[in-house]
């Protein structure tokens, strides 16, 4: 019995059930949302350093063994997406303290973020590719309500593509389990990744390799299928906003990696280079998005699905230092990324807009907001020694050693690229002077004082250490990737491990 396996779900999950018992008292739902992430922070850790000493931990439901039971399953990917879980939900449940207006706090906005981190928490840990559709559901369910909370109408017309998309994915993912099962007879990815090498058809499984391609690629905003993306995170809330970048598009990531690396492994010349031409255009078409905008949030919208292109990049690429690459990559992102929006609602909070043209003067009156700026953004754009630097530095690497020329020239355009956006965001928020057109200042100049900026920097400046750290102090992060990418080149030890076989 590992606890530490099954508490990342149950801690979130008995959250949300607490906070709707405390429907009446928002100030008590605001306690519970920081120590239940804090929790869950802890469980992560915890879960970790169980996986390092242990390589895979295993629960099935009911005392069934696999594949008849429902199986939980930790190894060192999932283990680490549940560390940064942990990490994004604390972040924003404390900076959620200042920022969610309290019409929201009483419309469930805490118990729908314990719901949609439940929900991620799932995903990653599941071993069934049936329950990764349940939870992958759950995500959909909290994410929608959390999208929409406010109701107004940017946001229903954001949160309409959005679920629009989303259920197209879920209804070829649901289509494409179906098929599965009908040809190996089973759910349990493990047993599928065994079973499935001896079906004697590979182009129906090459047919069920693409549905699944499409569906994760949809989740994970890749070319084609992002455009709901941009179309829908700009809307809400920006505690929401940053939750969603840090969390949701990195769950299809995460099941790109899990299938490709486990069960879609007989035709690689096939199904990898077209998730590396999927990854070549996300990158780019993601970047040029970016530039043309002019509005905070969007710019840094379209910026989650060019950096998609890079984590997937790692997996099309499939040799050992191209999966170490993808998780470090992941792992830097989804900080830097979560750490930017949070800035963004700081500068709307000062100044009242996300349009670059409303905005000015932050640097001349909040240099360390400015600060906190300047340390993800830089990262995101691969500037050196900060960790987008060597996350792009491993992945650029494998792919030069792959003989990917034209693919390392586009990786290598698209920094170019993200550092021309946040130049042109440091210009216009941060540099400039405050436009004369914008009246009131009094925030921005700290004439009107804030209850709870301490909950607005806080996160930011946690986020921001753990940037540097990864990028002044990477070798353990760097070892865990190597661990993990280790793992994913050999299937074997996983499905041993989950089947009864012997650990290594």
């Amino acid at each position: 019995m590992s606890p530490e396996l099954i508490l990342p779900v149950l801690i979130p999950l008995t959250a949300g059930a607490l906070s709707l018992a405390l429907w009446r008292s928002v100030r008590y739902q605001r306690i519970l949302a920081v120590l239940a992430t804090g929790l869950l922070l802890w469980s992560g850790i915890w879960l970790l350093m169980s996986t390092v000493d242990q390589g895979f931990l295993i629960m099935q439901m009911g005392s069934w063994p696999a594949p008849f039971s429902i199986v939980f399953v930790a190894d060192m990917l999932s283990a680490i997406m549940i560390v940064l879980t942990g990490i994004i939900g604390l972040a924003i449940s404390i900076y959620s303290l200042a920022s969610t207006p309290r019409g929201h706090e009483k419309f469930s906005y805490y118990p729908l973020m314990h719901l949609l981190l439940a929900g991620v928490a799932g995903s990653f840990l599941t071993g069934d590719i049936f329950n990764l559709y349940v939870w992958f559901e759950v995500m959909l369910l909290a994410s929608f309500a959390l999208l929409t909370l406010g109701g107004e109408r940017a946001q229903m017309e954001g949160a309409i593509k959005y679920v629009t998309l989303n259920l197209f994915s879920s209804a070829v993912f649901l289509s494409a389990v179906g098929l599965l099962y009908g040809m190996v007879g089973t759910l349990n990815m493990a047993d599928i990744a065994q079973k499935i090498s001896q079906i004697d058809d590979p182009g129906m499984i090459t047919v069920v390799s693409m549905m699944f391609m499409v569906s994760f690629g949809i989740k994970a905003a890749a070319f084609p299928l992002f455009f709901w993306l941009p179309a829908s995170y700009h809307t809400p809330q920006v505690a929401v906003s940053a939750l969603f970048a840090g969390l949701l598009t990195k769950v299809g990531v995460y099941a790109l990696f899990r299938v490709f690396t486990l069960m879609f492994t007989q035709d690689v010349g096939y199904t990898h280079n077209i998730l590396l031409w999927a990854a070549t255009l996300t990158m780019l078409t993601g970047v040029l998005g970016a530039a043309a905008q002019f509005e905070f949030r969007r710019i840094l919208s379209f910026h989650i699905v060019s950096q998609i292109g890079y984590m997937m990049l790692g997996l099309a690429l499939y040799t050992p230092l191209a999966l170490v690459g993808g998780v470090f990559y992941i792992m830097h992102h989804i900080i830097v990324k979560t750490n930017l929006f949070l800035v963004s609602g700081y500068t709307y909070r000062l100044l009242g807009s996300y349009e670059l043209k409303n905005l000015g003067g932050v640097y001349r009156y909040r240099p360390f907001l400015a600060i906190l700026f300047l340390i993800p953004a830089l990262s995101l754009a691969g500037i050196p020694p900060l960790s987008g630097f060597f996350a792009k530095f491993v992945v650029i690497r494998a792919a030069l050693e792959a003989e990917a020329y034209l693919v390392t020239f586009v990786a290598l355009l698209v920094g170019l690229l993200t550092l021309y956006s946040m130049i042109k965001i440091w210009a216009e928020v941060f540099w400039k002077k405050v436009p004369d057109h914008v009246e009131d200042i009094s925030r921005l100049e700290g004439k009107t004082k804030d209850k709870h900026t301490w909950a607005y920097y806080l996160p930011m400046i946690g986020l921001a250490v753990c940037t540097l750290i990864i990028g002044l102090y990477g070798q353990p992060i760097y070892e865990l990737a190597e661990m993990s990418a280790e793992q994913l080149m050999n299937p074997q030890r996983y499905i041993d491990a989950v089947l009864g076989g012997e650990q290594p």
